[in-house]
C-alpha cells in the first residue's frame, strides 16, 4: 500500500496490508473548522476521461460492499480480511469504522489510493468527523452533498489535512460517507499523491456514480 497519512496503529496496520505508513503530530486543532450543513449538489472537480472501467461492490467483483461503483482499469482492487488473532483486530479500524476494501493506482504513475471503510449504524457527520479525527488530522471541513447519478443519497464529505513523517509535510486528503442498510460506509482517498488530478478524477468517479445497494 502506498504511503498515506496514519492513524493510531499506523506501523503495524501497514504491515498486516502490506505497505509503509508515517506517522503524525499532535493536530492542529485551531486550524479545524466545520462547514455549513447546508445540502449541497457538488460538481466533480476533475472530471475523469473516458476509459476501461471495473465494477467494484457487487456479487463477484474484488470487495462485495452494501454499495457498488466503477474504477478506472489502473486501479487494482482487493479485499482487506480480517485479522484472525482478536488481539490485532483494531489494526484495521480507525475511529468508528473498519477497512474492508482497498484500491490502489497501480497503473498509474502517481501513489495512491481509494479506501471502503464500514461503520455502524448513526448520523453521518459525526460518524465521518469521528472517522477524520481519528487519523490526528487537521483542518477539517465538512460538507453535507449529494451522492451518486439519478438525484444521489445524501452524503457527507470531508476535507483536511494529515501529516506524512516520510515527506515531513501537511498534505490534503478528503473522504465522503453515505448511509447504507448496513450503516455508514466511508470512502477515503489518500496516499502521497492524492491531489493530483488523476487521483481525484478517480475519486470523483467513484463518488458521482456510487449506487446503495
Amino acid at each position: 500500500m502506498p504511503a498515506r497519512s496514519p492513524f493510531p496503529v499506523t506501523a503495524l496496520l501497514a504491515a498486516a496490508l502490506l505497505t509503509a505508513c508515517g506517522t503524525a503530530p499532535e493536530p492542529d486543532t485551531t486550524a479545524s473548522a466545520a462547514t455549513s450543513a447546508t445540502p449541497a449538489t457538488e460538481s466533480a472537480e476533475a472530471s475523469p476521461s473516458p476509459s476501461a472501467t471495473r465494477a467494484l461492490g457487487g456479487a463477484g467483483t474484488a470487495c462485495a460492499l452494501p454499495v457498488s461503483f466503477s474504477l478506472t482499469e489502473d486501479w487494482e482492487p482487493k479485499r482487506i480480511e480480517p485479522l484472525a488473532d482478536p488481539d490485532f483486530a483494531d489494526l484495521l479500524k480507525q475511529g468508528p469504522a473498519t477497512v474492508v476494501c482497498e484500491a490502489k493506482a497501480e497503473g498509474t504513475p502517481h501513489i495512491g489510493f481509494l479506501r471502503v471503510w464500514t461503520a455502524p449504524k448513526g448520523p453521518l457527520r459525526p460518524t465521518l468527523d469521528a472517522f477524520v479525527k481519528a487519523d490526528k488530522s487537521k483542518g477539517i471541513a465538512l460538507t453535507d452533498l449529494r451522492v451518486g447519478g439519478a438525484g444521489g443519497v445524501p452524503g457527507v464529505e470531508a476535507r483536511y489535512s494529515v501529516y506524512s513523517e516520510l515527506t515531513e509535510e501537511w498534505r490534503k486528503q478528503r473522504a465522503f460517507a453515505v448511509t447504507t442498510a448496513k450503516g455508514v460506509l466511508v470512502v477515503e482517498l489518500g496516499g502521497l499523491d492524492s491531489e493530483e488530478d488523476d487521483m481525484v478524477a478517480a475519486y470523483e468517479r467513484v463518488k458521482a456514480g456510487l449506487t446503495v445497494s
